[in-house]
């Protein structure tokens, strides 16, 4: 549930963020009117996440074994690429985010409404289908059931709140340090989706060595034990993995940890190092400078 957590709350701030300072231009720059075409962009947004959602829960139920573990592990896949790049883009372009968002949102301004519900759209429905995708197969690795689905609907929820309070003013806090913290923890579990990724497509016989485990120590740590499941639900733990999801699973962890948590040079006052700072209430605190 709490890996669920995580990605629900990460993600859901970022698409939080992008929604807070949107509404805020528009307010400040006195477009007030312009808020119905906003919050219609990003209703379709969600809408299309949800749908999109659904159809990867409810469309694969008729499948074969073979073709759900095939289509499910390389969605695995997918999704750890989409979360890496992700996590990446927003750990070199948060400081600029919102600069950013005010240029795209002046030319759709110029452009007419139907532009300003398609850059909310974009805008927002990019977070969502990632989310929805990397949510699903998170899911799936912690094991079908209401938790990890209440883990990531909490996150999401928590997400939303913490954007109301940085929109009000309410709130402040070290966006750098945040996303580096969430991203290093997303990254863990990231990780985790990918071996099971690759155990769905071993099993699809897409990749060989199904049969040849690294190790095995399920009487040690029971999958239906109560530490057993709380490290598959936070981690993806897996008791007997194959070498080949071993193999995968150091070195994606190693390589991609490695350069995340890589230090950066700071770029003037905008540099990571300079903590959110206290807006007044109408402007978003949440600014994403770092």
């Amino acid at each position: 549930m709490f890996s669920n957590y995580l990605i629900g709350l990460r993600e859901g701030l970022e698409a939080s963020l992008v929604v807070c300072i949107l509404i805020a231009y528009l307010v400040k720059t006195g477009h007030k009117d312009k808020l119905g075409p906003l919050w219609l962009g990003v209703g379709l947004a969600a809408a299309l996440s949800l749908g999109f959602g659904a159809a990867l829960e409810f469309g694969t139920e008729q499948l074969t074994f073979e073709a759900q573990e095939a289509i499910g592990g390389s969605l695995s896949v997918v999704a750890v690429g989409l979360v890496t790049w992700m996590v990446f883009w927003m750990k070199r372009t948060a400081r600029h985010l919102k600069a950013e968002l005010h240029g795209k949102l002046d030319a759709a301004l110029a452009m007419g409404t139907g532009a300003l519900v398609t850059t909310a759209f974009l805008a927002v429905g990019r977070e969502g289908l990632e989310t929805s995708l990397f949510v699903w197969r998170s899911v799936k690795a912690a094991g079908d059931g209401a938790g990890p689905l209440a883990g990531v609907l909490l996150g999401i929820g928590t997400s939303v709140l913490l954007g109301w309070l940085f929109y009000r003013g309410a709130l402040s806090i070290n966006l750098a340090k945040f996303f580096t913290w969430t991203g290093g923890m997303l990254v863990v579990v990231a990780a985790g989706v990918l071996a099971y990724g690759i155990h769905d497509l071993q099993e699809a016989g897409f990749l060989p060595g199904i049969l040849t485990k690294a190790f095995d120590i399920s009487d040690t740590v029971p999958p239906d034990s109560w530490y057993g499941t709380l490290l598959k639900g936070t981690l993806n733990f897996q008791p007997d993995p194959t070498v080949v999801q071993l193999v995968v699973w150091v070195l994606y962890l190693l390589a991609v940890l490695g350069l995340f948590l890589a230090p950066t040079a700071a770029k003037g006052r905008g540099g990571q190092g300079e903590p959110a700072e206290r807006q007044p209430a109408g402007a978003p605190a949440a600014d994403a400078r770092g």
